[in-house]
């Protein structure tokens, strides 16, 4: 754990899909990630080494809201304050970049098991639904 370092839109394609099969299945495909990686607005990722461990990516308009997206940590480095960091480097890009004096929507979609981590955070649920399609792509 001494060995952890943070770099910021570095993610590759393939670290990205290793993350993300270290704790969901039905990974996208390589091409996908390539393109969804050279549309993020910011990505950080924490490595062991050479090895990447955790990633979160933010995409949004940089003006009036921001979405959080694939907050994932590795499961044998979770509990360790990863996942919070991650979150504080993505809410330190807003405040850099945001317009100073106004507010932004910040919002993120969480699993119920997961939820009480963003409350700590700051987050609070609302009454909205989230609602989604999966589009075939033809």
């Amino acid at each position: 754990m001494n060995n952890l370092t943070i770099k910021y839109n570095e993610l590759t394609a393939e670290e990205f899909i290793s993350l993300w099969e270290s704790v969901w299945d039905g990974a996208p495909s390589l091409e996908q990630t390539e393109l969804a990686m050279q549309n993020t607005i910011f990505r950080v990722s924490v490595y062991d080494g050479d090895k990447a461990i955790a990633m979160a990516r933010m995409i949004g308009d940089m003006g009036l809201c921001y979405y959080i997206k694939d907050v994932v940590v590795r499961p044998e480095y979770q509990g360790k304050g990863i996942g919070r960091m991650l979150v504080n480097e993505l809410l330190k890009f807003v405040n850099d970049n945001g317009i100073k004096g106004t507010q932004v929507f910040v919002e993120l979609a969480a699993v119920p098991d997961k939820i009480p981590f963003y409350e700590k955070i700051g987050f609070t649920t609302n009454e909205a639904q989230r609602l989604k399609i999966m589009y075939e792509v033809k």
